[in-house]
């Protein structure tokens, strides 16, 4: 090794260990704190979590973190954050409200045992730039609630929102006396050492975003929850109130410019009501291009096999002018549709655009409908959900709970509004979905409250109960012998 090479790397290793040291000592003031936080009782812990959700909630601070995100970002649009913000945060405080997060929470006196509520610790909350506030927040609130302290490790792009955010709710603990080594943030400039040293010295990381961070939080060694990569399919079931249906998709697929992993990015139409749907769709805003405006919308859209950041998170109408697609921006589209019938690389919007662009494709009946959907799961997007709009929905919705890989199945519903818990939908709200090993991930549900608890059990002795064999083996002898 060169001179020149040596002090090179003499250079990053002393950066990398100056890094390591800056993240241990807000990880150590952070432990400091929650020490004494887990044990101050339920009523601190609830105060704690309603100042982190007021901070963001209130209409002014509201406004400001949303455009503050557009603004620096370049993605979304501020007044779907600002619902966004509030709505998702009002949802959590509903889904928190009274339940015990520290202490005796259970007791099971048959089972002789009693479950004890306890901290996680520290945890690592590692957030994208889609959602540089709202998510965040969520998790914010999720570890308060549950005696933690919690570190953000915000996307670059996304730091000013997560910084205000932050400030915010150190103003709320300020009153309520509550200590701000609660709730901090990695020093700018971001990058990945020190989202990496986070994650590593952490008791806990709860990693949203990119699969990159997601596949390096499970690698950090430390206990991690990540997410499965968006890529929704929804499908149009010929029984289906077409005009309901149209209209969700386009609320859904146009929301804050399609940035929820949650937004549809195909919508797959049984044969029958094809043309029908795509008249529904097309008086919802949406518009159907031709395979020339196909080509150049893809051409726009992808450089290099990688979304291009000139149309992420857009407006259909920017995205149809970088497109050269002057007649169609004319026409103030609210989201562009394009056929489809292919899967994989080679065919990418099949994949997730975050943009509101859909790709439409056409299947012979149900059955046929469920394989399309299979088949662009098996390129991306397995384990998270599916939308279905019908009549029927005992029959197909279990159907496609039995078969899918997915862990849900949105009936009839906006999905990027309903996936991560609505006020109409039974689903704890969150702003991070579980793909279940379909997506590679520890978990299928929302991430929630129980995700940022231990649990301790005491178990007393009962009256001895043991079973007799034939009870349990009786019917396997009866059928096959012994």
């Amino acid at each position: 090794m060169n001179v020149r090479a040596a002090a090179a790397e003499s250079a990053v290793a002393s950066a990398d260990d100056e890094m390591e040291q800056r993240v241990a000592a807000l990880v150590a003031r952070a432990r400091d704190a929650q020490r004494i936080f887990e044990f101050a009782g339920q009523a601190t812990l609830d105060t704690a979590a309603a100042a982190a959700a007021w901070a963001i909630m209130e209409p002014a601070r509201n406004r400001q973190l949303a455009e503050l995100a557009v603004r620096d970002t370049g993605l979304g649009n501020a007044d779907d954050k600002v619902r966004k913000n509030y709505r998702k945060t009002l949802g959590l405080l509903r889904d928190l409200h009274g339940q015990a997060t520290c202490g005796v929470v259970a007791r099971d006196p048959a089972a002789g045992i009693v479950e004890i509520a306890r901290a996680v610790g520290v945890v690592a909350a590692v957030t994208p730039s889609t959602n540089p506030a709202a998510t965040p927040a969520n998790k914010i609130i999720n570890a308060l609630k549950c005696g933690n302290a919690v570190i953000v490790a915000p996307s670059p792009k996304g730091y000013s929102s997560c910084a205000l955010l932050i400030d915010f709710i150190h103003a709320q603990f300020e009153k309520a006396g509550l200590d701000p080594a609660l709730v901090q943030m990695l020093p700018a400039p971001i990058g990945k050492a020190a989202t990496a040293a986070l994650m590593r010295q952490a008791d806990l990381v709860v990693a949203t975003g990119s699969q990159a961070n997601v596949r390096m939080a499970y690698a950090s060694g430390t206990p991690a929850f990540g997410v499965g990569a968006g890529n929704v399919a929804s499908i149009v079931e010929r029984s289906a109130d077409l005009r309901d249906a149209a209209h969700k998709i386009a609320l859904s697929k146009t929301f804050d410019n399609a940035t929820s992993c949650s937004s549809e990015n195909s919508v797959v139409i049984e044969d029958a009501v094809y043309d029908a749907m795509l008249a529904e769709l097309a008086q919802c805003g949406g518009v159907l291009l031709d395979a020339a405006q196909k080509a150049q919308l893809q051409a726009a859209m992808w450089r290099d096999g990688k979304l291009s950041e000139r149309c992420i998170a857009k407006s259909a109408t920017q995205i149809a002018q970088r497109a050269g697609l002057a007649d169609v921006a004319a026409r103030e589209p609210t989201f562009l549709m394009v056929e489809e019938s292919g899967f994989g690389a080679g065919h990418p919007f099949s994949g997730e655009k975050l943009a509101p662009v859909l790709a439409v494709y056409r299947a012979r009946d149900f059955a046929a409908a469920g394989q399309i959907v299979r088949d662009i799961y098996a390129y991306m997007g397995a384990g998270h959900s599916v939308g279905l709009h019908t009549a029927n929905p005992d029959f197909f919705a279990i159907a496609l709970g039995e078969r899918l890989p997915v862990a849900r199945v949105i009936v009839n519903q906006a999905h990027c509004l309903a996936t991560g818990g609505n006020f109409d939908n039974g689903l704890p709200f969150s702003l991070s979905m579980g793909c279940g090993t379909w997506g590679r991930n520890n978990f299928s549900g929302n991430l929630g409250f129980r995700h940022y608890l231990n649990v301790t059990r005491v178990a007393y002795p009962i009256e001895e109960r043991v079973p007799e064999l034939d009870a349990l083996l009786g019917d396997y002898f009866r059928r096959v012998g012994r």
